[in-house]
């Protein structure tokens, strides 16, 4: 029998909120990579996906939804000191789960801030406050609150957000190093990062991710199919389209929103982040046109990487937003959905035992400085990830396996408060998860969003940069 290292240990107990593909996915790596008693883990989720799974491993498995009335009632008896959430869910509102947490002195850990339910579509609320710009500006508040040594409570740290910032911190190290700067010393701090960003030049960051995983199975009219949730790829997809504003930017959108609350780090799109898409460019895939699909790190990365005056104006910041291709089918599904007028298919099928090839290539495209546009990131095949880790998908393994670097940094920080992934030890997350991201690669481009451009039509772009957003938009 393989035997793995064990990171480090979990003795008192692990609640986990939610039991789908991730659930499912970083159960495994868990009792592989953190010394914990089977017993002491419990499974508390809203429906019977997983029942069999938590079965296998000798999981206590609680069929119960959590809403705003029983959320305490439900957890309190299964937190205290030393003990640790792990938050996989959606409609269970992650700052109220944070608070709690904290009151009894657990750890927490979740893979995107989320609402109770109807937080992303309620039509009495503007757009702005239906944004992840304001869920994270309200999840950042509690800081203050809570201190900066109460348990570490981490937020939105699966492959995206999470795993990208740490590939976001060692691109910068790789282009600083083959633009001959001297990398000898590691940026200790957010001002260091962000003034090497700064003396970089990087104008734009993409996280640009193609999956071309394909199934068995093909897609059929009435059913919306992903190799990921889709209760949080739907939710997401409705929520405006979102990314974060850098300051070489010379045009406004016609359509964007300033909010008027915040770090003014970000910006929202007045459409669905379904009906946006840009354009963008992995090694494997070359250029190709990805969703404007709302996410933290499009947010908490520009944020960190911000340079200001003594004043408080930022004088650098990279643009920064998701750029997703997902799997073929699920372009169908979405195209089906946006022209039902984003009415949910009346049947869901999420992808894994019957997918049977393709790679979800996942990483950052850092854009604008000397040496054109280098993307950095893993190229991950689902063959390769089954071999791994049972019950995972090239795409489920490379949020599980963050998510599991996330928990582990966690146990052996217990005291850092709230923390985003940009505040953690980059090295340390990636060496847990190199080992399973299959090849992890670095490539340098010099494909631009003005290629082909004015050819068969007049466009309206900036020849001057060819990184400013409205090259980069597709209209």
């Amino acid at each position: 029998m393989t035997q793995y290292q064990k990171h480090c240990a979990l003795p008192g107990r692990l609640v986990m909120v939610g039991f789908g593909s991730i659930g499912q996915g970083v159960l495994p790596l868990i009792l592989r990579h953190i010394e914990i008693d089977r017993q002491n883990i419990t499974i508390i989720t809203a429906d019977e996906r997983g029942h069999g799974e938590a079965d296998y491993f000798g999981i206590k498995f609680v069929k119960e939804p959590l809403t705003r009335q029983n959320y305490r009632a439900m957890l309190e008896p299964l937190l205290s000191k030393g003990d640790f959430l792990l938050n996989l869910s959606v409609d269970v509102s992650s700052t109220a789960l944070v608070e709690l947490c904290a009151e009894r002195g657990a750890l927490y850990l979740d893979t995107c801030i989320e609402p109770w339910p109807g937080g992303y579509t309620d039509p009495s609320l503007s757009p702005s406050m239906r944004s992840n710009y304001a869920l994270r500006e309200q999840a950042l508040a509690l800081r203050g609150k809570l201190g900066t040594k109460a348990p570490t409570a981490v937020l939105t740290h699966g492959a995206n957000p999470g795993l990208v910032s740490h590939f976001v911190k060692q691109a910068l190290l790789n282009i600083a190093e083959d633009t001959g700067r001297d990398v000898t010393d590691v940026p200790a701090d957010r001002a260091a990062w962000a003034a090497l960003a700064h003396d970089l030049g990087v104008k734009v960051i993409h996280i640009a991710e193609r999956d071309t995983q394909v199934s068995s199975i093909p897609k059929k009219r009435g059913e919306f199919v992903n190799t990921w949730s889709i209760d949080g790829f739907i939710s997401e997809g409705c929520q405006p389209a979102e990314l974060g504003w850098g300051t070489h930017e010379a045009t406004f959108p016609p359509d964007g929103i300033r909010h008027d609350f915040g770090c003014q780090a970000g910006i929202i799109l007045n459409r669905p982040g379904v009906t946006q898409r840009v354009r963008t460019w992995t090694p494997m895939e070359g250029p190709f046109h990805g969703f404007l699909i709302t996410h933290s790190e499009a947010l908490s990365i520009p944020d960190y990487l911000t340079v200001r005056d003594a004043d408080g104006k930022a004088l650098y910041r990279p643009t920064c937003h998701y750029a997703y291709h997902p799997c073929d089918d699920a372009v169908k599904s979405i195209h089906e959905f946006a022209g039902k007028n984003f009415v949910q298919q009346e049947t869901q099928r999420l992808l894994m035992k019957e997918i049977i090839d393709g790679v979800d290539e996942l990483g950052v495209l850092l854009a604008g400085h000397e040496k054109g546009a280098y993307w950095f990131g893993s190229q991950l095949t689902c063959s390769e990830a089954r071999q791994l880790v049972e019950f995972n998908s090239a795409t489920s393994l490379q949020v599980t396996v963050a998510a599991l670097s996330g928990m582990i940094w966690a146990i052996e920080n217990p005291d850092r408060g709230i923390v985003e992934a940009d505040d953690m030890d980059f090295q340390r997350c990636l060496d847990i998860c190199m080992p399973y991201l299959g090849p992890v690669v670095g490539a340098y481009t010099d494909w631009t969003p003005l290629d082909g451009r004015n050819k068969l039509f007049v466009e309206d772009v900036d020849t001057s940069d060819p990184w400013q957003f409205k090259n980069i938009r597709v209209v």
